[in-house]
């Protein structure tokens, strides 16, 4: 069974109703694969750089509506993401 981790991090953050129209019920999370400006050391030990070479290029937008959720992303977080096929 094929499966696969991307190494992903959030570049936006929207909140939905958008301010000032009250608490937000949603948010759109915005995610870009990982990715340095500028060189990565030479000797590999920015993890990153791993992730960056086999999986250069990728983005992914979620919506999230659970409540216990909203706020808690930011823009910067860094998360794997694991991608299982299901039978």
């Amino acid at each position: 069974m094929a499966s696969m981790r991307a190494k992903m991090r959030i570049s936006s953050v929207t909140p939905y109703p958008p301010a000032p129209e009250g608490a937000p019920t949603q948010e759109t999370l915005k995610f870009h694969a990982v990715a340095k400006d500028g060189p990565y050391p030479s000797d590999g030990s920015d993890e990153d750089n791993s992730y960056a070479r086999y999986s250069p290029c990728g983005e992914l937008s979620l919506t999230v509506a659970n409540p216990a959720l909203i706020g808690k992303f930011a823009v910067g977080d860094k998360f794997y993401l694991d991608f299982t096929k299901i039978d």
